[in-house]
């Protein structure tokens, strides 16, 4: 999900943290999407999960990522590499760049600040707002910071903001390390658009996006542990350890289906699009949409597409 708020959605207070991580969206799968299963080689993990998805003149490789990182994590092995070396493509979720980022900025301003006269605190009951409070204090932020800002941006900053405190960058993550790798001669693409996924929490009810902050704010103390040992999952390559954390942090369906599977599906239908068109695509998406019920590689195998384990 967006970069400065990543992230990439989970239970309200996971929601911000998968998506700083660009785990996306945890989920708790109502059902599977079909009971046909990806396909996968018995391959022992090395490093964080590699797919691929080939015919006869397309190959796509599809990688997990984490948005933001401690500057010391080592990931970038030798698979990842030579996949990247021999595509003509990265795609990634949203646009990379410089310039990216200036317009994830001015659009989190336009499109997460309150109307004027209007102040976060003022739609939090006293409880609420006592929680939100005595977060911002342990973050050593003054209470009134982020009175202008919307509940789902004020949500997002306070998950993000203990990741940054404690040693985790943006900079680091690997979305930004993979288009920083690529070079400048390779091709780039995106799935999605900033204002697409800065839409996805504007939208939302206010009681929800309340909801939110109020989770993320009662779990400050853990956020950074939590997104520890999401990192060390996804450093093993166990797509499933990783979805089952996941799992644990979510309880609202219709999130999942907004922030997850939809998404998942519309991915699904890209890759099946671009597999008519021959040439080597590395697609880096947040890793919670490749791992668990209703993936990218559920939903493919569910258009008779089968997913390949190389790492």
């Amino acid at each position: 999900m967006i970069r400065i708020l990543q992230t990439p959605a989970p239970a309200p207070s996971a929601l911000a943290l998968a998506l700083a991580v660009s785990l996306s969206a945890c989920a708790h799968a109502p059902a599977p999407v079909a009971e046909t299963q990806a396909v996968a080689e018995p391959v022992k993990p090395a490093g964080p999960a590699l797919w691929k998805v080939a015919d006869e003149d397309t190959t796509i490789y599809l990688f997990g990522t984490i948005h933001v990182l401690p500057g010391e994590v080592e990931w970038y092995n030798t698979a990842v590499s030579e996949a990247l070396d021999r595509s003509d493509t990265l795609v990634t979720e949203i646009p990379m760049g410089k310039e990216a980022d200036a317009q994830a900025q001015q659009l989190l301003l336009a499109s997460g600040m309150l109307p004027e006269g209007t102040t976060l605190r003022s739609l939090l009951d006293e409880e609420e707002k006592a929680a939100y409070e005595a977060a911002l204090t342990k973050l050593s932020v003054p209470a009134a910071a982020f009175d202008r800002f919307e509940p789902w941006a004020a949500g997002i900053t306070v998950t993000v903001l203990p990741l940054l405190q404690q040693g985790y960058s943006a900079d680091a993550g690997v979305d930004k390390r993979l288009d920083e790798l690529a070079g400048p001669d390779k091709q780039r693409g995106a799935l999605e658009t900033v204002e697409f996924q800065i839409g996805i929490f504007d939208s939302m009810e206010q009681d929800t996006q309340v909801d939110f902050l109020i989770a993320a704010a009662e779990m400050v103390d853990d956020t950074k542990a939590v997104l520890d040992a999401m990192v060390a999952e996804w450093l093993e390559g166990d797509a499933d350890a990783l979805a089952a954390l996941m799992n644990e942090e979510m309880d609202d369906p219709a999130v999942a289906e907004a922030l997850l599977f939809t998404r998942n599906a519309n991915w699904a239908e890209w890759i099946d699009t671009r597999l008519d068109q021959p040439g080597t695509v590395f697609m880096a998406v947040g890793a919670g949409h490749l791992a668990g019920e209703r993936s990218v590689q559920d939903l493919l195998a569910a258009r008779g597409i089968p997913t390949q384990r190389v790492q």
